[in-house]
């Protein structure tokens, strides 16, 4: 099976560019989601991460994001701590529900795609830009965070200059329309790759 790896900073439009790609009948592994579900039915995981950073992980029975986001993002070992445990799972899980997909190739979306290693996983990377001024207004309007907020983790990911030098292709999403037809074309491009 043919992988592409889709990045983006936050508010760079990736999950947009991954439902295009779906249009097409690509199927599309969101990691970012897919590692929460592993880390609410993973026994192992929950284990790992209670001991670890703490039994507030999952203080309703259910994971806590915001004691785990208190715990990690205000201190690196922590956040290393989580990375180690997490991302081994999701690449297990990648790797199998990659081998139960159909069709011309599958799409790996990851904010973190080369931070986590995850690049290591597919067969060539899609980076997904935009400025940083409209990344900042769609995460103000689509979550109501504040731009401080939002500045914030922007700072704690990869930068469009890092992006662009490290993956194999890039794409400016500024306009939907544009969009739609870079993503056509990419489209193409892909499904004669995965045909070789």
């Amino acid at each position: 099976m043919y992988k592409i790896g889709v990045t983006g900073g936050i508010g760079s439009g990736k999950s947009t560019v991954c439902r295009l790609f779906a249009a097409h009948g690509i199927a599309v592994y969101d990691s970012d989601t897919q590692a929460k579900r592993l880390m609410n039915e993973s026994a192992a995981l929950r284990e790992g991460l209670v001991r670890a950073l703490g039994a507030g992980c999952y203080a309703g029975g259910e994971l806590d994001r915001r004691y785990l986001a208190s715990r990690v993002f205000a201190d690196k070992d922590a956040l290393a701590t989580l990375n180690a445990l997490v991302h081994p799972a999701v690449r297990d899980d990648f790797r199998a529900w990659a081998g139960r997909q159909a069709g011309e190739y599958v799409i790996l979306e990851s904010a973190i795609l080369f931070e986590a290693g995850f690049a290591d996983e597919v067969d060539t990377t899609l980076a997904v830009l935009a400025p940083v001024e409209e990344r900042v207004k769609r995460c103000m309007e689509r979550d109501g965070s504040t731009r401080e907020e939002v500045l914030r983790r922007m700072a704690n990911q990869a930068d469009d200059d890092t992006l662009h030098r490290l993956a194999d292709r890039t794409i400016v999403n500024v306009r939907r329309d544009y969009l739609e037809s870079d993503v056509q074309r990419l489209h193409e491009i892909y499904s004669h790759e995965a045909k070789r």
